[in-house]
């Protein structure tokens, strides 16, 4: 078995210290960047690997940050993540992914394994009902934890989301405008605070407005384009006969305006619809779909930031850090037909 290349081969090859190849591969400005380029040139061409076990016991760092959410199929999970991965891979970082799909017994096993593996820190969206022993577990093991879109009580972690409250008052606010009155709300659970904010921003409007609020107008639950389709069918069939939807992400609103167009209606034209997130899919929608931006890119950059200053001595501030929502009109919502 052939020999694994060390430091020591690439600083003999090149008649440098060893001192200077390990700074040139972790990037250190203190190494010229031509010369730097010129030692990833060599190590590559010999094969070199980094030993990241070894690093570690010197550093006490392993570079690995563990990154916990609902669910990565969900888009909007998707865009925070990228946002993540980038700014870890311009520090050097790798991430470890899980997703917990709210089971608190598979988020603690993540959390655990991640500190069997010496991991930096922890990037969350805390799973329904997570007990804050559990987030204590990692920052008590020198393991600092960041969330990011939902909030937990009884903890001093910073916690980067968007605005939800202000998010769906635009949205419901939008509907008001356009002379709605019978707005419903689909989705969404007031089991998390990212629920329980957007119903509340929902209520805050509709009372700012003058408008009584109908608990029979709202319809938990759906959290997917299937669950937005399926609920077509009570949202229709309500007595209050709604003329708008407030959606709790835009996948619920996409699957609702199916449900809608499969039983004969046009959506945006007959039943005004807002999204919540303002993923991609948005706006390639038919029809594009009136929805908040929510700022999950800029979510993801500043929960990975937080989370790599913490870990170098210096970082903002615990406490909830909010991302202003922005309102994106589109072919979705209209007056209201008399």
């Amino acid at each position: 078995m052939a020999q694994k290349v060390k430091l020591s081969t690439i600083a003999e090859t090149l008649g440098l210290s060893t001192a200077t190849i390990s700074l040139a591969l972790r990037d250190s400005p203190l190494v010229a960047a031509d010369t730097r380029e010129k030692i990833k040139d060599q190590a590559r061409a010999l094969g070199y690997i980094y030993n990241r076990r070894a690093a570690s016991l010197r550093t006490s760092r392993s570079g690995i940050i563990g990154v916990v959410v609902h669910d990565i199929m969900n888009p909007f999970y998707g865009e925070i993540l990228k946002a993540i991965e980038t700014e870890l891979d311009r520090s050097r970082h790798t991430f470890i992914l899980s997703n917990h799909y709210d089971s608190v017994d598979k988020q603690r096993m993540f959390i655990e394994t991640l500190l069997q593996l010496g991991g930096d820190g922890v990037i969350m969206s805390p799973a329904i009902g997570t007990p804050p022993e559990d987030v204590l577990l990692a920052e008590n093991n020198n393991m600092p934890a960041i969330f990011v879109a939902r909030s937990m009580d009884g903890l001093d972690v910073p916690i980067y989301r968007g605005d939800d409250t202000y998010g769906i008052s635009l949205a419901t606010n939008h509907l008001i405008g356009l002379g709605h009155r019978s707005i419903a709300m689909i989705g969404g659970t007031d089991q998390t605070s990212t629920g329980r904010d957007r119903y509340q921003g929902y209520v805050n409007a509709l009372r700012k407005a003058g408008i009584e609020v109908d608990p029979g107008l709202r319809i938990p639950g759906p959290r997917t384009k299937q669950g937005g389709f399926e609920a077509a069918v009570n949202f229709l069939s309500l007595p209050q006969k709604p003329t708008a939807a407030v959606c709790w992400n835009d996948l619920v609103a996409i699957g609702l305006m199916n449900g809608i167009a499969r039983a004969g209606l046009i959506p945006g034209q007959d039943i005004s619809v807002t999204g919540y997130d303002d993923l991609e899919e948005a706006s390639i929608a038919t029809p594009s779909l009136t929805t908040v931006w929510n700022g999950q890119a800029e979510v993801g950059r500043l929960a990975a930031r937080a989370l790599l200053d913490k870990l170098a001595g210096s970082h903002e501030p615990d406490g909830i850090h909010l991302i202003k929502p922005e309102m994106r009109i589109r072919q979705s919502t209209a007056p209201i037909r008399r």
